[in-house]
């Protein structure tokens, strides 16, 4: 199978299944956690038993198990293993970053395909800092891991390899202590605190944007520890190159290394990271409340995480069980406040054009036959729900009606979505549709 799979495809799914054992007529397959074991078997499960068949000549069933095996374990679920070597001496070991939160560790990290890349690339950080992928620059989305990644890293090193010194901080931080360093002239400080450091961690770069001081110091820290092989590792909420008032020079500091993406997760990645929150809160939430969420939900973890902590505090308080019906109940509102900001309204029409089969020049228009008043208030509703787009903007996207307009197409949805499942659940997969034909341009 591994020749006709990208490699990136292999290495995430199939190099985690270890052959277990065998029964007449089936082979035991051992994954290492549930969620690899039930994406294998729904994807691969019949390739997997075609190719045995013809290697064969027999019809082999397979069995796949969940076994802690270590030399093919989920990156997800892995813990980190101690060296077994004799401990450092105190003198020798560094004092820990302050600012490094110690709850971000890789063994809490859930990885799919939207973030496997960027997970791999930070490991390979962490376990040899400074020899490769030097400089790093994790961009995403806010609330999608970059912070859980970077301080991970800066972790794993602390725990692993104590005598290298570890500096994390934000970009406003540096700013700030740069800003106080040239204020209390104690400029040769600062340089000696960050041209001392083994590994530079460095989160929010975006936040340099026009402060051209500060960006002049990090050029000269950055050339400083590069060049003394030491490792940096940056995060950014875009690309590089779509930051404004960043020096070219430092610009391409950032891209001489690697520079990975975080994408929003998938629904059975965020199905699998509501299951890991329930397991560490010991709280039982049925799976067809975690899937009401993880298909609602598209734009982030810290909105996933959110809509959940919501339903374990109404639980715990009023000592009920979460039903779906309590779930849609308590997070309407939520769910309506989840924007996703790189969603177009231009996307959100052609999309509900397609569905309703109606044009676009229609939706627009000013036509107000019952085929087409209908999508169009939906339309609305789901640009006003899901975009940070006013009523006024939305509005001169529709032929340029006033703000009072969409309000009442808004108010009309929401009262047919409370009173019609049909309603609710076609425009749920309007949502769905808009969000993925913006991924997909």
């Amino acid at each position: 199978m591994q020749s006709t799979l990208n490699e990136q495809e292999f290495i995430t799914w199939l190099n985690r299944i270890s052959y277990h054992g065998s029964e007449q007529q089936k082979i035991l397959l051992s994954a290492p956690s549930l969620f690899i074991r039930d994406y294998v078997t729904a994807q691969y499960r019949a390739t997997i038993l075609s190719i045995l068949e013809e290697i064969t000549g027999e019809s082999v069933d397979i069995e796949i198990s969940v076994h802690a095996n270590p030399t093919t374990e989920d990156p997800a679920t892995v813990k980190v293993v101690k060296p077994k070597s004799a401990p450092l001496p105190k003198a020798q070991r560094k004092p820990r970053d302050p600012n490094i939160n110690q709850s971000y560790q890789f063994d809490s990290f859930i990885v799919g395909d939207n973030s496997s890349f960027a997970y791999s690339v930070s490991m390979a950080i962490a376990r040899n800092p400074g020899v490769s992928y030097n400089p790093c620059l994790i961009y995403g989305g806010v609330g999608l891991g970059k912070t859980h990644l970077i301080q991970s890293i800066g972790n794993y090193i602390q725990d692993n390899t104590p005598e290298l010194q570890i500096v994390y901080v934000t970009a406003e931080m540096f700013t700030n202590e740069f800003i106080q360093a040239i204020g209390g002239e104690k400029t040769p400080q600062f340089r000696n605190k960050y041209r001392k450091a083994d590994v530079l961690l460095i989160d929010d770069i975006h936040f340099l944007q026009k402060k051209s001081s500060t960006q002049e110091e990090l050029f000269h820290v950055f050339n400083n520890l590069f060049e003394a092989n030491k490792q940096l590792v940056f995060t950014c909420d875009r690309p590089i190159q779509e930051l404004q008032d960043i020096a070219d020079r430092l610009k391409n500091r950032f891209t001489r290394g690697i520079n990975v993406d975080l994408q929003p997760p998938d629904f059975e990645t965020r199905l699998a990271i509501l299951t890991r929150k329930c397991e560490e809160q010991g709280c039982h939430i049925s799976q067809e409340v975690l899937e009401y969420i993880s298909r609602s939900v598209h734009t982030n973890v810290r909105d996933l995480e959110a809509s959940l902590t919501k339903l374990i505090a109404y639980s715990n308080l009023l000592h009920k069980e979460i039903t779906l019906e309590i779930a849609q109940e308590q997070l309407k509102g939520v769910f309506s406040l989840v924007k996703d900001q790189s969603l177009s309204i231009d996307s959100i029409i052609r999309v509900v054009a397609d569905y309703f089969n109606v044009s676009l020049y229609d939706l627009k228009g000013k036509k107000r036959t019952k085929s087409v008043v209908l999508p169009r208030q939906i339309a609305m509703y789901i640009a006003r729900t899901i975009t940070d787009f006013s009523t006024t903007e939305i509005g001169y996207e529709f032929g340029g009606r006033d703000h009072t307009t969409v309000m009442h197409s808004v108010g009309r949805v929401e009262g047919m979505i409370q009173t019609d499942s049909a309603v609710h659940g076609s425009v749920q997969h309007l949502i769905r549709q808009a969000q993925e034909y913006n991924r997909s341009k």
